[in-house]
């Protein structure tokens, strides 16, 4: 029987027809799903294998579940390394539609002209249909799929066109690419995938406030050095005989070493309480005595109303750099001096170097206090790149959320959890925000995984060392 003849069977306009009434039942029957095309910027030269790729762009496109009673059968795999979810969809988008939506984007995106960039591996041939190695987002399941094959005959030449793409899909495997599509929902996704990493922050600057209190007559001001000693491999004792005066109070200090042409010797002797009741014109004995060195002497220097202590209200936090405690002078007198002692950006205490003399009466006076830093404001961004001013090694911020202080006078420590680390953050340097120009101080980065309580890779590698020995030599051979 010959066709019919009210047919063309093949003619423009009947295969419109077909592709009008599929795109109008996968907008009834189908389902919305993100189309996130990888961006490939590096790949290796042999076997063109990708080495780096992202995906920040998405287009929402409709599509029909074929596989309308679950997941793929027999999708879950026990293998010697543990369950593997290997969950299948199967998914069909309209050509049509595709073409016209998404293909003049992966045109710009295969050369480069839509980020303005030059990659050095393209898809050009492949613009115009999906790619196998590209992610659908499945809103059903809340996940991220990887396209593995594209069936773009089927059915064949129906009317002489196709007119669908069929996309079989598999969970994807996160393998450290950058999904940055801006869709919340879809980033969530992969927030705490792949191999991440935790830096401590100190926490946001805080000013710190202190009042320098007058002591009484017979303060040790100063003590002097006269000899430096040599030999010492740690810092000797520094002892200092009780006061004559009734109702005394014993000085102590300690000693500062320095190491000049591999000899050890003391710096200096600060004191960190003046005591009281010193005779003028007796001086207290100084002893110097273990460290594993010999030699060194000192003289101590008996004041009336000195600085006796540093009072403070406020340790603050962020004082890294040149920070200064500045005390006040007497109306005539000498002025104290301290060297403050910081820990992790916060002002612990001060060691005199001078504990001036001459103040008027029993009583205080101000304290002001230099050097804080300007680093430790701003808010990370998801994605953005940071940068360690001193090391150089960058990382993409995959979490950050401010610490909140409970213990009085010391600021919160921030966990920043970041991912691609090109090598590990040095302790007390500043790292920033290249979107946010947020800065902070790096108080230590662990290089652990914190998130993959399964993470077996460093007890794999302790095993293969039993296996292989390379220390001694090569065991594949030498050639």
């Amino acid at each position: 029987m010959a066709l019919n003849p009210f047919f063309l069977q093949g003619s423009s306009n009947e295969q419109f027809l077909v592709q009008d009434l599929i795109n109008e039942q996968l907008k009834i029957y189908g389902i919305e799903i993100y189309y996130l095309p990888r961006k490939i910027f590096q790949t290796d030269d042999i076997i063109k294998e990708v080495q780096s790729s992202k995906f920040d762009d998405s287009f929402l496109i409709e599509a029909y579940l074929n596989n309308y009673e679950g997941y793929s059968p027999s999708s879950d795999i026990m293998t010697k390394f543990g369950l593997q979810l290997k969950n299948e969809v199967s998914l069909t988008i309209s050509r049509e539609r595709f073409e016209e939506f998404i293909t003049p984007f992966m045109e710009a995106i295969s050369t480069g002209l839509r980020d303005n960039i030059q990659t050095d591996f393209t898809f050009q041939d492949l613009v115009s249909r999906p790619r196998e190695g590209d992610l659908i987002y499945f809103p059903l399941g809340e996940r991220l799929f990887e396209i593995k094959r594209v069936e773009f005959e089927k059915p064949f030449y129906q009317l002489g066109k196709n007119y669908i793409y069929e996309l079989s899909c598999e969970l994807y495997e996160y393998e450290n690419e950058l999904v940055e599509t801006s869709i919340e929902e879809v980033d969530n996704t992969v927030e705490d995938e792949g191999y991440n990493t935790a830096i401590t922050l100190v926490g946001n600057v805080v000013e710190a406030s202190a009042i320098a209190r007058v002591g009484s007559a017979g303060m040790v001001g100063q003590i002097i050095l006269n000899n430096d000693g040599s030999g010492y491999t740690s810092a000797p004792t520094v002892t200092i005989s009780n006061p004559s005066g009734v109702g005394g109070k014993v000085a102590t200090a300690v000693a500062i070493t320095t190491s000049i042409l591999n000899v050890t010797s003391i710096d200096t002797i600060r004191i960190i309480n003046p005591g009281s009741g010193y005779d003028l014109n007796n001086p207290p004995t100084i002893t110097i005595s273990g460290g594993g060195g010999v030699g060194a002497a000192a003289t101590a220097v008996i004041v009336d109303h000195g600085i006796e202590e540093i009072e403070f209200s406020q340790n603050g936090g962020g004082y890294f750099g040149d920070t200064s405690v500045i005390i006040s002078g007497p109306g005539s007198g000498t002025t104290a001096v301290v060297s403050p002692v910081i820990s992790s950006g916060v002002i612990q205490s001060v060691q005199f170097i001078n504990a001036g003399a001459g103040y008027t009466g029993i009583g205080t006076t101000t304290v002001s206090i230099t050097g804080i830093s300007s680093v430790g404001v701003g808010t990370f961004v998801y994605n953005e790149i940071i940068t360690g001013e001193s090391s150089g090694v960058t990382a993409r911020v995959k979490d950050y959320r401010k610490g909140v202080s409970t213990v009085p006078n010391v600021p919160a420590e921030t966990i920043l959890k970041v991912a691609l680390n090109t090598g590990k953050f040095a302790s007390g340097e500043v790292i920033v925000g290249s979107s946010s120009s947020a800065r902070y101080y790096v108080k230590s980065h662990n290089l652990e995984s914190y998130d993959n309580e399964f993470d077996s890779n460093e007890d794999i590698e302790l095993e293969a060392d039993l296996i292989l020995d390379f220390t001694e030599s090569n065991p594949f051979g030498d050639y």
